[in-house]
């Protein structure tokens, strides 16, 4: 056969694309298997679970393993042998291999009994939560959880405290040659079982309860529903006890500054006593159950946070109120204007320090209460969520405070001065967080919201001096000597004493009509209350003295008649 050149060249670069698709294909085979080889391995091989050569040969009895292949029916079935209290068969859900056979055959039921007592009172578990699946995979559809799809041999139940040292209960995956693999307590976790027993069991009271008060009813036992109202009212009166004690000690203490903070530190410190009470009794008295004894623990914390803080800020209050009355006495702007600068200045710190205070008081609870390791990464998932909400909701509560802080940090105002404010004389009393409160003239007490404060226009008569240049008119007949009702205006304005610079004092003619004439008199005032009582002193004083001595002049009604309108009365007269 003969075969042509271009024939031949086809034939080898034929066979060399053969062998370039055989090696990329033989590269993703290999590829491909590594891949389900390591798929294999991590869901059905070695890692998946621990391997025994026996396990709890001491034990009597056997229970099905289609029971505990998964750690929600392993914890399900634990429940309910310890619900029924055969501690026997409960026990074999526990992994004794540290024990020898004898001491798991004696042990092992009173392990397993202990172990709920801790459940019910230390963490009640909830079994829903726990993984369905007898490989434990992290399922996790949104894909934010990075340990998603992870097989897991072991996981945490719960984590509980004693003393100074945190024991961790947790279930393992064990494999015992050919057997299916099974779900049990770890035997670290068994190991830390009395110590926990012995922090979260019964207490001794627990032992004079009858037997049929034990009994479960919802998710407390029948004691448990008598004793908490019990427990609450001795509470209730140990808390109205301290109130009464610290009502008789404030009249003990010296009046004034003492006894205010003494008034004011009784509802809280009665709280904090009562929350002290209560810990105490939870801890070394009753032992509640889980859910109730969490409830507490989390409401104590809370309570006696928010206490302590009370007190801590009625300090700083008392402490501002001492400064107040030393430095300023009674709140005006009379005052030197450096000591209203300065407690305005005083009230943006105590501000400060609030804030300072609440957060740390949150983050005390929040530490307390172990709320991130409870909620996880729920919180990171939602916080932008809560961020929104929080802003939306808070919007205005934000904005006074905001405005508060520019209103004391610039000082457009300061605690004591004197404003007009919508046609009132007003002192500025105090700048809170969300309002302004304003003293009237007449004592009344005006409270503005910050924000509403800061955006209507106000005058305020002390920004720059109290002075003030006042003036009082009076309107007399054409008649009045002027030059004669000017001596009396500056006899009587120099009696005043809140009269100042005698050489502003004027008096003259501003206005006249046909029948009378208005004369204005202007003085010079220390502050504008002060000047508002001497400019109706020296009113009444003036109008004394035109009374008393120039009666004509008072303006009168001119009236000017014709000789026809006195004719007439003269005709009527000589009738009559």
């Amino acid at each position: 056969m003969i075969h042509e050149p271009g024939n031949a060249s086809m034939t080898i670069k034929g066979w060399r694309l053969w062998r370039v698709a055989m090696a990329v294909l033989l590269l993703a085979g290999l590829m491909l298997t590594g891949v389900c080889q390591a798929q294999e391995d991590s869901r059905g091989g070695e890692p998946g679970w621990y391997e025994l050569d026996a396990l709890n040969v001491g034990l009597e009895g056997s229970l099905d393993d289609t029971s505990l292949r998964s750690p929600r029916e392993a914890m399900r079935q634990f429940m309910k042998l310890t619900g029924k209290e055969d501690f026997r068969s409960a026990a074999h859900i526990l992994n004794l291999e540290d024990l020898s056979p004898e001491e798991q055959r004696i042990q092992g039921p009173e392990l397993a009994r202990q172990l709920i007592e801790v459940f019910r009172r230390g963490k009640w578990i909830n079994i829903s939560r726990l993984s369905a699946r007898p490989d434990a995979v992290i399922e996790d559809i949104s894909g934010k959880d990075p340990r998603a799809g992870e097989v897991r041999r072991d996981i945490e139940l719960a984590s509980l405290e004693v003393g100074n040292d945190a024991y961790d209960i947790r279930l393992g995956r064990y494999q015992v040659g050919d057997d299916e693999p099974v779900w049990l307590i770890t035997p670290e976790s068994v190991s830390s079982i009395p110590a926990l027993y012995q922090r979260y069991g019964p207490s001794r009271f627990e032992a004079y309860i009858p037997a049929p008060l034990k009994q479960n009813f919802g998710l407390l036992r029948i004691w448990e529903w008598i004793a908490i109202p019990l427990v609450l009212l001795a509470i209730g009166l140990i808390g109205r006890a301290v109130h009464w004690l610290m009502t008789a000690l404030t009249r003990l203490v010296p009046s004034g500054s003492p006894s205010i903070f003494m008034t004011q530190i009784r509802s809280p410190t009665a709280l904090i006593v009562m929350a002290l009470v209560m810990q105490t009794l939870i801890e070394f008295v009753v032992s509640f159950s889980a859910v109730v004894a969490t409830t507490l623990r989390v409401t104590l914390t809370i309570v006696m946070a928010w206490g302590i803080g009370v007190i801590a800020l009625r300090l700083i209050d008392t402490f501002m109120l001492h400064m107040t009355r030393q430095m300023a006495g009674e709140i005006d702007d009379s005052k030197p204007r450096d000591e209203r600068k300065l407690l305005t200045t005083l009230y943006a710190v105590r501000r400060v320090i609030i804030l300072i205070m609440v957060m740390l008081v949150m983050v005390y609870v929040l530490g307390q209460v172990r709320l991130f390791e409870t909620l996880g990464m729920s919180i990171l998932a939602s916080a932008s969520v809560l961020a929104v909400l929080v802003g939306i909701a808070g919007q205005a509560v934000l904005s006074n405070i905001l405005s508060s802080f520019q209103l004391s940090l610039a000082k457009p105002l300061r605690i004591g001065d004197l404003v007009m404010f919508e046609g009132q004389w007003c002192y500025v009393e105090s700048i809170f967080y969300t309002y302004i409160l304003l003293r009237v003239w007449n004592e009344r007490r005006l409270i503005v919201p910050v924000t509403y404060f800061a955006s209507r226009p106000f005058e305020n008569l002390s920004a720059k001096s109290t002075m003030e240049y006042r003036s009082l008119e009076l309107t007399l007949h054409l008649n009045a000597d002027v030059a004669c009702l000017r001596e009396k205006f500056l006899e009587f304005a120099k009696q005043e004493k809140n009269v100042i610079e005698h050489e502003k004092l004027l008096c003259c003619v501003t206005a006249q009509t046909a029948a009378a004439q208005t004369i204005t008199c202007f003085l010079m005032t220390v502050d504008p209350l002060s000047g508002w009582a001497a400019e109706a002193s020296i009113r009444e004083k003036l109008m004394t003295f035109i009374r008393d001595h120039h009666p004509d002049w008072w303006p009168r009604q001119v009236v000017v008649l014709s000789e026809q309108d006195i004719a007439r009365g003269e005709h009527a007269v000589e009738r009559s």
